[in-house]
Order: C-alpha cells, then sequence, then structure tokens
C-alpha cells in the first residue's frame, strides 16, 4: 500500500486526482467494498483493469492442491469477481454506444507453454476465454472487454526466475536480450 500512496502523491503533485484503495480480490465483498469507496470518491466506474496475478512454479506432479486452488482463485476467480462488480455498476448503452471498459491483463503464458507453471498458464488461458465469453456476453449493454497478454515483465512475479541461472540464459537468447 506504500507503493501506492506514493505514486498517489506522484499524481497529485503533477495536478492529477488519485486515490490509493486496498482490497483483495479472493473477497467478493472487499471488491464491493472497494468500488462503493471509489464511487464515493469519482462516481461510476467506467473503466476496470484486472491485473491481479499469482504463480507458484513447480512441476505439474509436484504442486500440491492448495497452491493450484490459490493460483485460481487470484487469477481468474479473481478476475471475474472484479469485471463483473464493475459491469453490474456500468449504466447499460441505450444508443448502443460503450458504456464501460474492462481490460483483463492475462500473459503470453496463455499461449505459450512455460516449463514448471502449468497451472499458472493454464489459469491464463482461462483467463483469455473468461475475457472473450464475457466481451460477446456484455456487448449489448455497452461494455467492452479486452484481453492483454504481455510477454515477460521484470514484476515481483519473475524476479526469482530473472536472477537464476536458466532465466538469464533465457533472456540473453531474445533477439534484444531483455525483458
Amino acid at each position: 500500500m506504500e507503493l501506492l500512496e506514493g505514486l498517489v502523491g506522484e499524481i497529485e503533485a503533477a495536478g492529477g486526482v488519485a486515490m490509493a484503495v486496498r482490497y483483495d480480490v479472493e473477497d467478493e465483498a472487499s471488491i464491493i467494498a472497494a468500488y462503493d469507496a471509489i464511487e464515493a470518491r469519482f462516481g461510476i466506474v467506467d473503466v476496470v483493469v484486472a491485473n491481479a496475478g499469482v504463480n507458484k512454479a513447480g512441476s505439474a506432479l509436484k504442486i500440491d492442491t492448495d497452491a493450484l486452488d490459490w493460483i485460481w482463485r487470484v487469477n481468474v476467480r479473481g478476475a471475474y469477481l472484479t469485471a463483473r462488480e464493475g459491469a453490474r455498476r456500468m449504466p447499460p448503452s441505450r444508443d448502443g454506444s460503450v458504456a464501460g471498459r474492462i481490460i483483463y491483463i492475462a500473459s503470453i503464458a496463455a499461449h505459450t507453454i512455460l516449463p514448471g507453471a502449468a497451472a499458472y498458464c493454464a489459469s491464463k488461458a482461462g483467463l483469455v476465454m473468461l475475457g472473450r465469453s464475457l466481451a460477446k456476453e456484455w456487448a449489448k449493454r455497452g461494455i467492452d472487454v479486452n484481453i492483454v497478454c504481455p510477454g515477460f515483465m521484470d514484476t515481483d512475479l519473475i524476479q526469482d526466475w530473472v536472477a537464476s541461472e536458466g532465466g538469464r540464459a533465457a533472456i540473453a537468447a531474445y533477439p534484444r536480450s531483455r525483458l
């Protein structure tokens, strides 16, 4: 939260308006409370970016069910609950215009096999299909749903891999030798 509050300070110092709200994508009541707080300050939310993602790397033969459930709770269920609550609050378009936008941040892992990340890859592929399904279902309400599948980015999620011998070798083999 400290990082977000620092970012809010930077935005406000530049003349913008921002707010940091802590919530847990695994907890529907927490998601609802976050939307309530945001709407109390800014009004109706018409753009939602669902960007939560977790992984516990390991062989599919060895990953335990608690880790598997956690990956799916955050990466798919949490993204679903976040988008659904946002869509429920967006007033339906009456004239075919866009009433709101939902953007899912999936991963290249939705389309590429990453060794030791079967559960993560499957969850991100599930998120892509969820986004496609919601896009079709919510189009009549004027809600656009898009899915972005970025490649590797140097985030907390992959820091251990980036620092590993295998990670360094993989990065060196990329066309620009960087993430």
